[in-house]
């Protein structure tokens, strides 16, 4: 028996109402009338309130137990309309599906038999406030109502009739419809199992503790919404709300979970108004595009409100800029991207994982005016579904519409899509049925029917009863709860494709239950490109890069390149690399610094080692020649044992050009510090003595004719060692205190490019050291040409004054030339190359002029006129001192004569 409350039967709950009005005002005693008004007032008119505006809009099935149903059958309405236009998939399909459910439930022999469910469903018009006033029905068989005063005109009391008593909720929709319905529900103790209520707060279970739901809360599905992002690469986002528990709770949930695991920032968190008002949408796209590197946007919305945002991006021409990432109010359906499909692109969805259920298929597409009276809604959505109109008597049809003939047939005439939530509403039916299944089994055991136990059914006990159950749903799956009465999280998610594929459309890619399981190969963006788009606050830094951060937004940072010696330590930090290592090309760790020396090829190696070997053979054919000429007056006037000295000197002196450009060892340090100065030392002390014999000689012959002391070849050869037994002692001291080694400098050669740094391989001379190796030399050579400068006066054919005074000049200039080249390049790149390449070019040039001006000369001579090379008439030393004295005094007189300005004109003595 179906009783359609649009045609009210006798004795409804609204009939009863006016029978006790009635009764009241007409049989009872006058005296308890102002009490019974009162009893009525506060005790009965909610119900009679909620009634009044329920009825029309309500189905009631009879049965042993009912439960009660809420489903959005129509949308909200607009300017103080309570509902607005019909909802064929969330209302209608829904609603259909619990009857579908109760028709299967009491026809199935082995779950409840004997007992039959009948409903009272409701329509809460997608409105909380709405909702709460229709759920009042459900409580109204529960209010205790005092009728002891009431008597009738015979003196008896008078027979209510009692409402039906729900004694399970099967709703709501929304969440925010379900916590208002819940907090009613909870104070009489009765239980509530939704089918598409998802917002975390409801898994209160001190607030809500009668809420129970077959769909996953929506922690779970932000927990799923934040994989998705990780996995695609994203770490910037923004998030988009419609007002309200569910968009807000949703967002809540996704932006702690993201707070807990790290590596996700939130760019803009914005809400939409539950009344929008013009332009709204376009200000909300707007804030969006203040942080345009946010292209991902987390959306937790109803789907008008999606639909909105499609279309202010439109309007702003950002078609393909933002990537969605909508909850399961998106879903896979299709009316929320109607007619802006190409904004949808790419827009990844989730919905709690489903399956068409093929029996409700075949149900409802068999659905007629006929046979579907019970649903009273049915008519509206059979003219909004077949876009007719169907006759009611007294009402002209518009002539426009078309007609309705009642032939139509859904899916025949009419598109037909299973609404996603259907499966989750059987379940919920069917979680309600297991529970009082399992209870009549436990309270009536062998009885047939509802016993006097279940008679009043116990919500809390119920309660526990629904916690308990665990079977297998419509679609196959597992339905339970936990103990917060929470279904387990199973997701499918989907993406809106459109090329690449059949026909345009969302396809599946990956999955959720507990953790993410997505194709990412699978995925399409905009134009059908394979290629992830970014969401990222900053790109990644590249190698040899840190991540300076921008204070308050962990994802947001600046890169900032390692220079100079630093490496790239780790993410946030450079470190400058060790001493003898610079960085790699790219920066990511250090490399050993290479190691170079003065090669024989180089450049700078090539100009000194030519005067060298020149030096060398012009040095071994002078001592050849003097060696085989020995007995020659040129070369026994030239002092042929301080010559043999003093040419072996200047051998030396060349040779240590190829000690400075050999690879650095120990033997070789120690020959450097040895010969470098000893070549040097042993050249200008046999100068020296010679140019201080000279001096010696010629000022002892002014004062007396006895020769000075030690102006023999025995002594001047002793003197000449014991100078350079000077210079030996020191380099042997040098030997004791600090043992010849070599070493790599890493700082001569480390210029601001790394790239160029070198560490070169060197004895242990510093550029003082070297300095005081060759000062006692550069001492004998000044004291040598002090000495040349005294003996200037000396006779041109005496001896090797003056050449050895123009050598000594020569060699001064050339040293001078040094100095300021050696230490003027101590900041240069190149500066061991050039220091190395000066000191051998001067040491070479030195030694060419000694052995130029001082033996050339003579080899010419003992070569090419060896006829020069004959013995002259032998004179004293006393014939030597007075022609020398002689010929100064007169170099002076001349002097004198022209500064004087005069001249005499000798006469000419020859004639």
């Amino acid at each position: 028996m179906v009783i359609m409350t649009s045609h009210p039967p006798p004795l409804t709950f609204d009939h009863q109402v006016g029978m006790i009005w009635t009764l009241g005002w007409s049989s009872c005693h006058s005296s308890t009338w102002p009490h019974l008004l009162w009893m009525l007032w506060v005790c009965l008119s909610p119900c009679i309130f909620a009634h009044q505006h329920s009825h029309p809009h309500s189905i009631k099935l009879p049965g042993d137990i009912t439960l009660g149903g809420l489903f959005p059958v129509h949308a909200r309405g607009h300017a103080g309309v309570q509902c607005g236009e019909i909802k064929k998939e969330k209302g209608i399909h829904r609603l259909e599906a619990m009857l579908y459910a109760l028709d299967q439930i009491n026809s199935d022999p082995e779950l409840l038999p004997n007992i039959t469910l009948g409903a009272r469903i409701l329509d809460t018009c997608s409105r909380d406030t709405y909702a709460l006033e229709q759920s009042l029905t459900f409580v109204q068989a529960l209010i205790q109502k005092d009728t002891s005063d009431i008597r009738c005109s015979n003196g008896e009391q008078p027979i209510i009739r009692k409402p039906e008593r729900v004694v399970g909720v099967i709703g709501a929709s929304g969440s925010s419809v379900s916590i208002m319905v819940a907090n009613v529900l909870r104070l009489f103790e009765i239980p509530q199992i939704s089918y598409a209520s998802t917002a975390p707060e409801l898994s209160d279970n001190n607030r809500y503790d009668f809420f129970s739901r077959v769909v996953p809360p929506d922690s779970y599905q932000a927990q799923a919404m934040v994989d998705i992002v990780k996995a695609l690469g994203w770490n910037y986002v923004s998030t988009l709300a419609s007002e309200g528990n569910y968009g807000e709770s949703g967002v809540d949930a996704f932006v702690q979970i993201s707070r807990e695991a790290g590596g996700l920032c939130i760019a803009q968190s914005l809400k939409i108004p539950r009344e929008p008002k013009p332009g709204e949408f376009d200000k909300i796209i707007k804030r969006l595009m203040e942080t345009p590197n946010a292209r991902g946007v987390i959306i937790f919305a109803h789907e008008d409100d999606i639909k909105q945002v499609l279309e202010a991006a439109r309007k702003s021409n950002l078609t393909g800029h933002f990537k969605f990432v909508g909850s399961d109010s998106w879903g896979a359906k299709s009316s929320p991207i109607l007619d802006q499909e190409d904004l949808a692109e790419g827009a990844v969805t989730i919905l709690p994982k489903r399956a068409s259920i093929e029996g409700f298929d075949q149900y409802f597409t068999t659905r007629s005016l006929e046979n579907n009276r019970r649903n009273i809604w049915f008519a509206e959505f059979w003219e909004d579904d077949f876009r007719c109109k169907l006759t009611r008597p007294g009402i002209k049809i518009d002539p426009e519409k078309k007609k309705c003939t009642g032939e139509e047939r859904i899916s025949r005439d009419s598109y037909y899509e299973q609404e996603g939530k259907v499966q989750f509403v059987i379940d919920a039916v069917y979680s309600m049925a297991h529970a009082l299944h399992n209870m009549h089994q436990d309270l009536c055991p062998g009885a047939a029917g509802v016993c006097d136990k279940m008679d009043t059914v116990e919500g809390r006990l119920l309660l526990s009863y629904i916690r308990s159950v665990n079977f297998n749903g419509s679609a196959g799956t597992a339905v339970l709860f936990n103990e917060n009465g929470d279904a387990p999280g199973r997701y499918d998610i989907f993406q809106y494709q459109m090329t690449n594929t059949t026909s345009p459309g969302y396809r599946v890619i990956g999955q959720w239950t507990n953790n993410l399981r997505l194709n990412v190969e699978e995925m399409q963006w905009t134009g059908g490109s394979r290629l992830i788009p970014d969401s990222v606050c900053s790109f990644p830094c590249r190698s040899g890069e840190r991540k300076k951060m921008v204070k308050g937004v962990p994802c947001c940072w600046h890169c900032e390149l390692c220079d100079g010696y630093q490496f790239q330590a780790d993410e946030f930090n450079c470190e400058m690399c060790p001493f003898d290592m610079r960085p790699t090309p790219n920066r990511t760790a250090c490399r050993p610094t290479p190691i170079i020396k003065l090669e024989w090829h180089s450049p700078w190696a090539i100009i000194p080692l030519f005067l060298a070997i020149l030096g060398i053979m012009a040095t071994l054919s002078i001592i050849i020649t003097f060696i085989r000429f020995n007995d020659t007056p040129i070369v026994r006037a030239a002092g042929r044992e301080l010559s043999y000295v003093l040419l072996t000197g200047i051998f030396l002196i060349y040779l240590i050009t190829f000690l400075m450009i050999a690879e650095p060892g120990m033997v070789v340090c120690a020959f450097r510090r040895l010969l470098l100065g000893l070549g040097m030392c042993i050249t200008y002390s046999a100068m020296l003595t010679k140019t201080n014999r000279i001096y010696r000689i010629f000022e002892q012959g002014k004062k007396s004719v006895t020769p000075p002391k030690f102006i023999s070849p025995t002594s001047q050869l002793a003197i000449t060692f014991i100078m350079i037994s000077v210079q030996l002692v020191g380099v042997f001291v040098w030997f004791g205190f600090m043992p010849p080694h070599t070493i790599v400098d890493y700082e001569e050669l480390r210029p601001p490019n790394p790239e160029l740094a070198r560490g070169i391989l060197k004895c242990d001379m510093s550029d003082l050291s070297l300095i005081c190796c060759l000062s006692y030399s550069i001492v004998l050579m000044v004291t040598c040409t002090v000495y040349a400068v005294k003996s200037r006066g000396v006779p041109e054919t005496f001896n090797e004054a003056k050449p050895i005074g123009f050598t000594m000049y020569t060699t001064c200039i050339v040293w001078l030339a040094f100095v300021p080249i050696f230490f003027g390049t101590a900041q240069s790149t190149e500066k061991m190359f050039i220091q190395t390449t000066t000191l051998t070019v001067s040491m070479s040039l030195s030694a060419s002029v000694s052995l130029g001006m001082l033996y050339m000369p003579k080899f010419y001579v003992i070569i090419f006129h060896p006829e020069q090379n004959v013995q002259k008439r032998k004179r004293s030393f006393k014939a030597v001192v007075q022609a020398a004295t002689m010929s100064s005094r007169l170099s002076q007189k001349s002097i004198n004569e022209k500064q004087n300005g005069e001249t005499k004109i000798e006469p000419d003595r020859t004639q």
